[in-house]
Formats: structure tokens, sequence, C-alpha cells
């Protein structure tokens, strides 16, 4: 790997800065740019640890009954830690993946990921403190399923995606519901009520004229 690639690859991930020039040099080292829609399934032995230089993955569960529940995603400077978990314990993948855009990635062999893992410290509070912060993140997630209104969660997902000089959002139900882990008629069936309490407009893959205000205060009443 030459010295601006390696360059790239510390500005996303400082964690790599005290690697030593040398080290890259490995021949199984590889950045590689990867087409939407790769997917990795459930059960999946990786050979690489892969870290995101760009790009954005999607991170999924699948129940029996055949329901999309997304975890959550990876951009640039991320990694999956179920991926890391894997690696580490040697163990089949717990979750799937899906490339939402092309996405860029450093790739590194699993026996070089261990060794790395072990010699520097920097690396090594990388990969632990992302996977504290996901597991409070998921355990959130668990709990606002089981927990929260969908009113509200949809309610939360617009105004995620939304601004208050860009409110409206390219989006099918279906894709609404694989994101919050319902089906895609109880996401219909909601949005038609917002459009009737006049806090939005539907049309076909798209919701436009959000109220965001309507939503928030909505919200905060907590009142679904």
């Amino acid at each position: 790997m030459d010295l601006n690639r390696i360059q790239f690859v510390t500005d996303a991930f400082p964690c790599f800065s005290l690697v030593p020039k040398a080290a890259w040099r490995h021949p199984d080292i590889t950045v590689e740019r990867f087409s939407p829609q790769l997917t990795m399934q459930q059960g999946h032995l990786f050979a690489h640890a892969a870290f995101v230089l760009s790009g954005k993955l999607r991170i999924y569960i699948i129940s029996e009954s055949g329901r999309e529940v997304t975890l959550y995603r990876v951009q640039r400077g991320g990694v999956c830690v179920l991926m890391m978990a894997s690696i580490l314990g040697e163990t089949g993948y717990e979750a799937s993946a899906q490339l939402e855009e092309e996405t860029e990635l450093l790739l590194l062999p699993v026996d070089v990921f261990k060794e790395w893992m072990d010699r520097y410290k920097d690396l090594r509070q990388f990969i632990y403190r992302n996977m504290i912060n996901r597991m409070v993140s998921v355990t959130s997630l668990v709990e606002d399923i089981a927990f929260k209104p969908i009113n509200a969660r949809i309610a939360e997902l617009l105004l995620r995606r939304t601004t208050d000089s860009r409110n409206h959002l390219t989006i099918t139900h279906e894709a609404i519901a694989i994101e919050l882990g319902t089906v895609r008629e109880v996401i219909s069936r909601s949005l038609k009520e917002f459009e009737k309490a006049g806090w939005l407009q539907l049309g076909r893959g798209r919701i436009a004229a959000i109220h965001r205000d309507a939503l928030q205060e909505r919200l905060f009443l907590g009142d679904w």
C-alpha cells in the first residue's frame, strides 16, 4: 500500500496511526470498492476484517417470520461490531449486511487484524469502544420496538431524515417497515392517520410537506 493510501486510511481511522509503514506492505492488506446491493448473510465466516472508508452498510437481522429489522448503519470511519465479534470469537456472523451505496473498504486478513489488536492499544480501544456504543444503541432499539408506540417511532424517523429546509422524503412504506421492524400495512395505516391530521402529504414513494413542528410537539406530549 502506497503512502497516499495509508494516509487516506489513517485519516478515516486514527487508531491505525501508530502502525508502522512497513506493516502495510502485507500483500493481503487491500482497499477495495464494492457495488451497492452486495450482501453478507448470517452465518458467514469472515476471512477479513472490514473498515469503512466511504459509503454505507446497513446491518440487519431477519426474524423467523422473515421480517427484517435494521440494527444500525456503518459509514466512513466505522466498523460493524458484530463482524468484529464474529472474527474475534471465531464464530459465524450473527446478522446480515447490505451495502446501500458504492462502498470502499479496508480489508485486513483475520490473522493480521488479531495480531494488530494485540499489539496496538489504539486499535483495541477503538474496537471495544464501538462495541460498547453499539450495544447501548441496539438495547435502545429493542426497548423502542417493545415499548414505544409505532406512531412515535415513525415520527422520530421522519424527523431524523428531514430538516426544516428539506421537509420531504423519498421513501416507500415498505422501506420504513424494514427500518422499524414492522409490516408495511402498519406503516401505511399510521401514515394515513398522519396525513388526515395534516402533518404530511403522501405520494407514490414519497412523503411531502412534513410538518416537523407538529410531529415534535406530539412527541413531546407523548399523546398517540
